[in-house]
């Protein structure tokens, strides 16, 4: 269909063509209708069953034109202020707040499947859409992929404007500014991105907007569609956006300079750019006392380096280095692996397969017996495994220290790169010993210090060091004292306040 094809005088000839551009498909709900008691005045009504609220249709469209609606009134305020039919309904009849006019097919049809009622009358080319949504929507409720202790109970959900809603009640700023667009030749998606003016970098903002201009896709079904469209054009297991549930976490991302991309349909929000330090933080951190959340940071920065090197450090030092552990140490690993047919690495290799084997099946199985099935499938397969000789009691060990590490990394996304990059590690520890982890550990920052996230460096502030930036990285201090915003982030506006705060004494300022 044209872009251009007008809508036709006869709402006959309109509903036929509706109904043939999707197909004669019986969701369409078409009510012809006539206006005022006197009907001199035919018109129909056209919507999708199942998208839009009934009783509000009812209520303040039908019942507006049909039962209220005098055709006196139409004709004295013709006479008096010059108003046509159309001029009169929607600024004195119908009592509803988001209508818009529509004049082509090409928008009838676009707006009729975006939830909303279109309203047409005979003899007239244009006609109204009016936003009447009323599908039915999960409900806002805790976020179920990042729970805290302390912190809002409130995570995001499938509806776009209930997302940007909960965010506009915690920003109450002019300055929060929203754009949307259509992504997806198919499914049209809604995509939002949000930004405080004033914050964020302009230029951030810009190539955002260039990024998701440049997408030309069918589909958009999730937010991992747009994430992997536009990231950053690297071979890289880390992950170069942050995407979370919590819109605590986004506000927090917002008042940094950050941008926020919101897609239609998933609960999961983006923003960027990111550092490497974002990814082992949590919003928990921000709630508590500085120097608890430095002791948790603290603690997720030797889980992460844990999860990554525990496995390939025993496999070094048994392998090639065993002069490093103590004389008792060693007779005890060596009397345990005397019976295992197997070297270090093979045995390891095996024991962390089946662990991502045993946590990926109870992540996929109903929960009421995943999670049952995953801890027992584990003890159950570490304890035969020891018993039949196929690996060693100190293996299980690294394997469980290993696996409880990485629950430790509060992002999902980041504990994968570990994941992935262990076996490496462990390939590299069984052919070269302790030098070979050190190689791939030097490689491996070298690859994360040439990352870069919309432009920002993605080890900042580490790489490169920037001081005064080291206040929220590991350690955080006390928030008397975090008066300014990330340097490369919040470039445009520095200063959270005017001057630091001074530190409080004695319970007195």
């Amino acid at each position: 269909m044209s872009s251009n094809t007008k809508i036709l005088a006869s709402i006959h000839g309109n509903i036929s063509k509706v109904k043939e551009t999707l197909g004669n498909s019986d969701d369409i709900i078409v009510r012809e209708i006539r206006l005022g008691k006197e009907g001199r005045v035919k018109g129909c009504l056209l919507y999708i069953d199942g998208l839009i609220d009934s009783g509000a249709n009812h209520n303040f469209i039908m019942e507006s034109l049909m039962l209220n609606l005098r055709t006196t009134d139409i004709e004295a305020a013709q006479g008096l202020t010059g108003l046509t039919l159309l001029q009169y309904l929607k600024e004195m009849v119908l009592t509803v707040g988001d209508i818009h006019d529509i004049a082509d097919f090409a928008g009838l049809i676009e707006s009729l499947l975006s939830a909303k009622v279109i309203l047409l009358f005979d003899g007239y080319t244009e006609g109204f859409a009016i936003e009447m949504k009323g599908a039915k929507e999960r409900s806002v409720e805790e976020p179920t992929t990042e729970t805290t202790i302390r912190g809002p109970r409130e995570g995001f959900t499938e509806n776009l404007r209930v997302n940007t809603s909960l965010l506009r009640r915690k920003i109450k700023d002019p300055n929060l500014w929203i754009e949307s667009k259509k992504i997806g030749k198919v499914t049209k998606t809604n995509v939002s991105i949000m930004y405080i003016k004033g914050i964020v970098n302009d230029k951030i903002v810009e190539e955002v907007r260039r990024r998701l201009d440049a997408i030309d896709i069918d589909s958009i079904l999730e937010s991992g569609y747009i994430e992997e469209l536009i990231q950053d054009k690297t071979w890289t297991p880390f992950p170069t956006m942050y995407h979370t549930e919590r819109p605590d976490a986004i506000a927090a991302d917002l008042l940094e300079g950050r941008v926020a991309i919101f897609v239609d349909g998933t609960p999961f929000v983006m923003t960027v750019p990111v550092v490497f330090p974002q990814f082992l933080q949590s919003p928990e951190d921000y709630y508590n006392r500085a120097d608890i959340t430095t002791l948790l940071r603290f603690l997720r920065y030797v889980g992460f380096f844990i999860a990554l090197l525990a496995p390939s450090l025993y496999i070094a030092i048994t392998t090639f280095h065993q002069e490093m552990l103590p004389t008792l140490l060693l007779i005890t690993l060596a009397s345990q692996r005397e019976g295992v047919p197997f070297p270090a690495f093979v045995e390891a290799i095996t024991m962390e397969v089946t662990f991502e084997i045993l946590r990926e099946a109870g992540l996929r199985m109903p929960r009421a017996i995943g999670q049952a099935v995953s801890i027992v499938g584990t003890l159950v397969v570490g304890t035969a495994a020891v018993d039949a000789g196929f690996a060693s009691a100190a293996m299980v060990i690294v394997v469980a220290i290993t696996a409880i590490s990485s629950f430790i990394v509060s992002n999902y996304e980041l504990a994968i790169s570990i994941r992935m990059l262990r076996f490496p590690f462990m390939a590299l520890a069984a052919s070269f010993g302790l030098y070979g982890i050190i190689v791939g550990l030097i490689a491996m920052i070298l690859h994360l210090c040439s990352l870069r996230s919309f432009g920002v460096p993605y080890m900042a502030p580490f790489g490169p060091f920037i001081k005064d930036d080291q206040k929220d990285a590991v350690f955080r201090i006390p928030r008397w004292a975090m008066f300014s915003r990330p340097r490369l982030i919040g470039e445009n506006n520095l200063k959270r306040e005017q001057t630091p705060s001074p530190k409080p004494e004695n319970g007195k300022k």
